[in-house]
């Protein structure tokens, strides 16, 4: 009797602490999942300090209840407590539904239960059945309150098809469940005037259209022999800038297809000649050209209205792939260094209309890794292309408004940069870190296998992925819907057919 006092003073403690944590303030939300931690803790403690009190069997003759629960909010795989009474405690014996969807039963001890939260449980009503040795329902409450299911970003395939075996693979234009694979991706482009329209830009392979209101994807001929990335002119009808990434210092590097005849080749070349262009970008307001060269050690600026080119600035390293991402503002541009795993920041002088001298803002020059961390203190391995990304919780603070986030190729993830310089991981390296091909929780489950282009979709609030490895599809990053979980329900009851 004073084992068992002793056990419901330490949960009682550990609730009364944990509603005192949920009436505070929403800067001490990140330390509800350790107070509920602890809980679970004491709570699994007090079971093993006390076999002869943890065997409690269900009452037929008394009706179960559901008193509270703890958190109120959360969302796919956070941990939850039911309290209540005469659940038993033989977990394969009760079973918890939390909006239509059931969840697994860690532990339950009469009148406490610990379960996790399972995908699609929008509704969020929570119901308790007990179960006889057979399976069959003999009572059932529900919980007066409704969990409040957060959505979480999930990862899915959008376009494209997975080949197990590598020599079936094809290309084709088709319907996103039908296209094919997708060779060679190594970036995304955004028309800017029509934001339903996704260019696929594909190194030595086919350059593909991502039709995203029709879900369609089709080729896009460009006549070139190896396009590394694009660029849109800002002024005039906003026309297309495509690199050829060759190998010769007699010929143009730069194409501009024009929207006035559909992008149809062949370009009108830029008369500069340069070899080994991977990156190019376009300042956003003044509208100067940018590119690097694999071998030229600069970073090079051309003006449309004077058709000159100059060199912008020294590049650190030779035979180094410079990809380029200007900021929205055009402040300031991230520049990945895909040989030597780090990415310069350079900030844009407006009197001299140029960039300026870039220093590294992520990873450590010529130190391959993966390591989350400030600065270069982080590790990063063959990093790619990267997209300025808006976060409406800095609204509030003032300053830089924008996250960045980059395709980390050779780490099989997709990486973020804060506007402080703190690198953590956004998705991939599910299971055991290493490629692969696997779609749902964003760090538990979803794996790459050598990301190399990212696009983010304001329209629809999404991202999308491109890979360069086996896989071969767009991958999509958003949150989950209602129409996913009706899609679940659907092969539910097809499964059970």
């Amino acid at each position: 009797m004073i084992v068992t006092l002793t056990i419901k003073r330490k949960i009682l403690t550990n609730i009364k602490t944990y509603m005192k944590v949920e009436k505070m303030s929403k800067r001490w939300k990140p330390f509800h999942g350790i107070w509920l931690a602890l809980i679970m803790l004491c709570f699994v403690q007090c079971k093993e300090s006390s076999d002869e009190d943890s065997v409690v069997d269900f009452d037929p003759s008394k009706p179960i209840t559901v008193t509270d629960f703890l958190p109120k909010e959360g969302g796919a795989g956070s941990n939850l407590i039911l309290y209540g009474d005469n659940f038993g405690s033989d977990r394969s014996r009760v079973k918890v539904v939390i909006g239509g969807k059931q969840a697994p039963v860690i532990n339950v001890k009469n009148g406490t239960m610990y379960c996790t939260v399972p995908q699609g449980a929008f509704d969020g009503d929570i119901k308790i059945s007990v179960l006889d040795r057979e399976g069959e329902e003999v009572a059932r409450t529900e919980a007066k309150d409704v969990f409040v299911y957060i959505k979480k970003l999930l990862s899915s395939t959008l376009a494209g098809q997975f080949y197990e075996v590598t020599n079936q693979f094809e290309e084709k234009e088709g319907p996103f469940d039908d296209c094919g694979g997708f060779n060679n991706i190594n970036w995304f482009s955004f028309d800017p005037q029509n934001p339903n329209h996704m260019y696929v830009m594909a190194e030595g392979s086919n350059a593909r259209l991502v039709d995203l209101e029709n879900e369609y994807v089709s080729y896009f001929r460009t006549g070139l022999s190896r396009v590394s990335s694009m660029a849109w002119r800002i002024d005039g009808n906003q026309d297309m800038i495509l690199p050829d990434n060759h190998a010769s210092d007699t010929r143009v590097a730069h194409h501009i297809f024009s929207r006035a005849n559909g992008f149809a080749a062949p370009g009108n070349p830029i008369l500069v000649n340069a070899r080994g262009v991977n990156g190019v970008m376009v300042h956003p307001t003044n509208g100067e050209l940018y590119y690097g060269g694999f071998r030229a050690n600069s970073v090079f600026r051309y003006d449309f209205e004077e058709q000159k080119v100059v060199a912008a600035f020294p590049s650190a390293y030779s035979a180094n792939a410079i990809y380029m991402v200007v900021h929205p503002s055009g402040d300031y541009a991230y520049l990945t260094n895909f040989e030597r795993h780090y990415i310069m920041k350079s900030e844009y002088d407006y009197e001299r209309k140029t960039f300026k001298n870039p220093y590294p803002v992520a990873g450590m020059p010529g130190q391959r890794g993966y390591a989350d961390g400030v600065g270069t203190f982080a590790r990063i391995d063959n990093p790619v292309q990267g997209v300025f990304v808006k976060n409406p919780d800095y609204e509030g603070q003032g300053g830089e408004q924008y996250d960045y986030y980059f395709c980390d190729m050779g780490n099989h993830a997709i990486r973020k940069v804060t506007p402080e310089g703190r690198v953590t991981t956004f998705a991939g390296r599910g299971n055991n870190g290493t490629a692969g091909y696997a779609n749902g929780d964003l760090r538990a489950e979803t794996r790459f296998d050598q990301p190399r282009a990212i696009a983010y979709d304001e329209a629809r609030e999404c991202f999308y992925i491109g890979e360069r490895g086996k896989n071969k599809v767009i991958r999509k990053i958003a949150r989950e819907t209602e129409d996913d979980a009706i899609s679940d329900n659907e092969e539910e009851s097809t499964d059970n057919d």
